[in-house]
């Protein structure tokens, strides 16, 4: 019988909690055949090459929230990445000490910590600490109450997870941005990877017989897996993917009009590669016009797209169905200038 899936969010949660728990940290090995989402596939002397690529994601993931995951290189052997340990080091994920509560909002964490000690995470972290003590490890007690602010994914990730440890076709349905209904899709899944807070894969699609990446959001219903494999041709194609994303990124380029001291100021002069135009414009750059239009549209009146003209129309396309949708059909004769 296969070992039961653990979910993303549960395996992150309990390795933060395990690497929290012990201040010398672990060595790969320790972690894939101690942590829960791990060790009921783990096989000693055998091949966890899949648990491995795995383990890398994740420690992503845990970076990415703003956790400080250390690396610590073996005095006798450095350098050597199965003799390496991985720590969270609890003091650099403490709260600040000039951070202060009364003792209403004192009272209220506790009862909160209590509840989720009493639920989901008292089994966790006993189970956690047995296992590491079975190692031979001390380990401290986790704080009370401590939960990493874990995002939720796509539900078309796991199925392409697996997809991709098996090296399986997965068939699934993708709608296209100005498209009214889904195709069918059947690829050959490569990698999953994160571009800017997006969940994406990068896959061979058969239909069209070359490589092509999905975005996760705009994947219809769940993926299936078959049971066909496929022999992956060629290599480091994780890379590869971000790698054009991030030319996709440097050439798309688009120029707003933002009222200064509103939330749009605020969250696209935080953009990565945001610069100013000599007038005050904010240069953003972006990979994918439809996502940047449904952002700006939804600021309103607090932004006006200069360019490009492409982006200039999708943004007045949302900006006139919202319009159409809460007072009714427009006439051709009324203005779609919302600052967009």
């Amino acid at each position: 019988m296969s070992p039961q899936k653990v979910p993303v969010e549960e395996r992150l949660f309990s390795l933060v909690l395990t690497l929290v728990a012990t201040e010398a940290g672990l060595t790969k090995a320790e972690i894939l055949s101690s942590v829960q989402g791990y060790s009921s596939r783990y096989r000693e002397r055998g091949d966890n090459s899949a648990l491995e690529r795995q383990f890398e994601r994740d420690k992503d993931d845990i970076r990415e929230l703003g956790i400080p995951l250390e690396t610590v290189d073996d005095p006798g052997d450095p350098g050597n990445n199965q003799s390496m340990r991985y720590r969270i080091p609890k003091a650099a994920y403490d709260l600040p000490a000039d951070i202060t509560f009364s003792p209403e909002e004192m009272a209220l964490l506790l009862l909160a910590a209590t509840v989720w000690r009493e639920g989901s995470l008292s089994a966790e972290s006993r189970r956690a600490i047995m296992k590491l003590r079975a190692l031979g490890l001390e380990a401290d007690d986790p704080v009370v109450g401590l939960a990493p602010r874990v995002r939720t994914r796509e539900s078309a990730f796991e199925p392409f997870e697996v997809a991709l440890e098996r090296n399986a076709v997965v068939n699934f349905e993708y709608l296209k941005p100005g498209e009214s209904a889904p195709t069918k899709r059947v690829a050959e899944p490569l990698a999953l990877v994160q571009f800017h807070g997006r969940w994406l894969l990068h896959a061979h699609d058969r239909g069209a017989d070359a490589p092509r990446t999905f975005l996760l959001s705009r994947v219809i219903g769940t993926p299936r897996v078959t049971a066909t494999t496929f022999v992956p041709r060629g290599s480091d194609f994780a890379s590869h993917a971000l790698d054009e994303l991030q030319k996709i990124w440097e050439r798309n380029r688009a120029e707003l009009d933002v009222l200064p001291a509103t939330d749009a100021w605020v969250r696209l002069g935080k953009r990565e590669d945001t610069s100013r135009t000599s007038d005050g414009n904010l240069l953003i750059h972006y990979s994918d016009t439809a996502l940047l239009a449904d952002e700006l549209a939804a600021y309103g009146p607090e932004v006006r797209v200069v360019s490009p003209p492409r982006l200039v129309q999708a943004v007045r396309d949302r900006l006139g169905l919202t319009l159409s949708t809460h007072t009714g059909p427009r006439s051709e004769h009324e203005g779609t200038d919302a600052r967009a």
